[in-house]
């Protein structure tokens, strides 16, 4: 018995530390100071790591440094409570789309919709990520998904591909047709011996289908920027004439210009798809060219993107 007391004596000791390391973190965090948030946290997670609320706090904060492969692991262990944050689904399947897992990010998203049907965030993603998956969402009817998910499974070697497209595409570990439609042309090409005669025949091949390389990608980016801006215009009354304006009108220092020119970013509406983590992830991007940015959205009534927290 007094062991067991002891044992118990020091589990509400961690648990009473953990707690008080949490509203050390919560207050550096309100206050903007997310690397102090991030070592309070940790301190609370070391004391208490089944604490469902230290683990997603952790794992929020992490993921908006960018330390993405952390936070997933943290985020994992977050969910495997009997009734895990929505949020903490949310955020996980978008790390999870991120790395191509569209199978475990559709798994989360449906758990949050299990919980919540309405909920709208959800319902947005499931229908990014199974348009990443290349497969066409019916709300009304299951089976032409479902039809659709069928045809994207099919092994390339039901088609006629020469046995050297073949064998390359194996090399690749390019094995369905949905793999296809997830690799660009100038990924294929980039493989060592990897021809033009067989790119003509993988392009030949997809075009008598009406499909086309890389073409799940392409809708999901397409999907998520319409995401994006259909909340931005819900949200902020701008319009797709804001969004589709030149970063250029911004007039941004030249540290700036030259990390956004690296991500790509043309428009005022690409620039809201980017999150902080993402802009700080840019060598040579720092806190201060972040502000500036952040300044010139908010004076517009915009902001980056945000995941959930």
């Amino acid at each position: 018995m007094p062991q067991a007391n002891t044992a118990e004596s020091v589990e509400v000791r961690d648990s009473q530390m953990a707690q008080s390391y949490l509203t050390n973190g919560r207050n550096a965090e309100t206050a903007g100071d997310r690397p102090k948030a991030i070592a309070a946290y940790e301190a609370a997670f070391t004391a208490d790591p089944d604490d469902p609320e230290v683990c997603f706090r952790l794992a929020y904060n992490l993921d908006l440094v960018g330390e993405e492969d952390e936070a997933l692991h943290l985020y994992e262990q977050c969910i495997q409570q009997p009734q895990p944050p929505l949020n903490a689904l949310l955020n996980l399947a978008v790390l999870y789309e991120d790395r191509g897992m569209f199978a475990q990010a559709e798994r989360c998203i449906r758990q949050v919709l299990g919980t919540d049907p309405n909920h709208a965030r959800a319902r947005l993603y499931i229908k990014d990520i199974m348009a990443s998956r290349g497969m066409v969402i019916d709300d009304d009817d299951d089976l032409p998904a479902e039809k659709q998910k069928a045809i994207l499974d099919t092994p390339v070697t039901d088609f006629d591909l020469t046995v050297r497209t073949r064998n390359a595409l194996r090399k690749m570990n390019v094995r369905t047709l949905g793999d296809l439609l997830r690799i660009s042309e100038a990924e294929l090409c980039s493989y060592r011996n990897f021809g033009d005669s067989s790119l003509q025949e993988i392009k030949a091949m997809l075009a008598q289908r009406g499909l086309k390389l890389g073409q799940a990608a392409s809708e999901q980016q397409t999907a998520a920027k319409q995401a994006v801006y259909d909340q931005l215009k819900t949200s902020t009354g701008s319009s797709d004439e804001m969004l589709e304006r030149s970063v250029s009108e911004l007039a941004l220092s030249v540290r700036a210009r030259k990390a956004l020119a690296l991500l790509g970013v043309q428009t005022i509406g690409d620039l809201c798809l980017k999150t902080e983590a993402e802009l700080m992830g840019v060598k040579n991007f720092g806190t201060t060219s972040l502000l500036e940015i952040k300044n010139k959205l908010s004076d517009m009534g915009l902001s980056l993107r945000k995941i959930e927290g």
